[in-house]
């Protein structure tokens, strides 16, 4: 069956929007849909995609919160757990800070270096502190250590600096051999002392202008 088009297209001619009442089926019909699909797109634009993407952002905020929940819920649960741990953490700050000398201190440790060596019988060629370096919460003191002495007493030596009641580290290590089974150890003895008062004052006033 043929489809008579100059008929459809007929109806199309001499139509204006006075007379809209009267116009055939298939005109009326097309403005009906187009209408219908104009309204579709514009609404879409306008309408639709800004809730839509709305409600993408309050459904990843809604995610967010329950994990944040899920978070708090579970700190809640092991609150004690970690009340118990922060305890832990502070008496092992402690303790650490114990093994830092004071100020005052620091003479009496340079004393227990140097004894350390010579009750190992080993002499000392070198024994010079150097420049101390202010940290946030503490100082570092590096000494210049050449000691000579035999392999083993040189090795006791190191277990004994370990075994200090203060903390102090040997950095730098270097054996050199001189004669008859002699060693001569240059190193770099670092200690750490709390700051004083004072120089934590002094340490806040001076990053107070970095901070700004």
């Amino acid at each position: 069956m043929a489809i008579d088009t100059r008929k459809w297209l007929a109806q199309f001619q001499g139509l204006t929007f006075e007379n809209i009442g009267t116009w055939p089926l298939l005109p009326r019909v097309t403005v009906w849909v187009g209408v219908v699909v104009v309204c579709a797109v514009v609404g879409k634009f306008l309408l639709w995609d800004p809730q839509i993407a709305e409600l993408e952002r309050l459904q990843a905020e809604e995610q967010s919160l329950k994990d944040q929940y899920r978070a708090k819920l579970q700190q809640a649960v092991n609150l004690d757990e970690l009340r118990r741990q922060k305890e832990l953490v502070s008496q092992y700050v402690l303790t650490l800070e114990k093994q830092l000398p004071s100020k005052a201190e620091m003479d009496q440790l340079l004393s227990d270096i140097n004894q350390a060596g010579i009750g190992r019988g080993l002499q000392f060629e070198l024994f010079k502190p150097g420049q101390t370096t202010l940290k946030d919460y503490y100082a570092e003191l590096p000494i210049s250590v050449r000691v000579s002495g035999r392999y083993h007493d040189l090795g006791a030596f190191a277990g004994d600096i370990a075994n200090l009641p203060r903390i102090v580290t040997l950095n730098n290590l270097n054996l050199t051999a001189l004669r008859d089974g002699v060693l001569a150890l240059d190193a770099t003895a670092k200690t750490y002392r709390y700051l004083d008062d004072e120089e934590l004052a002094a340490q806040r006033k001076a990053q107070a202008p970095a901070k700004k």
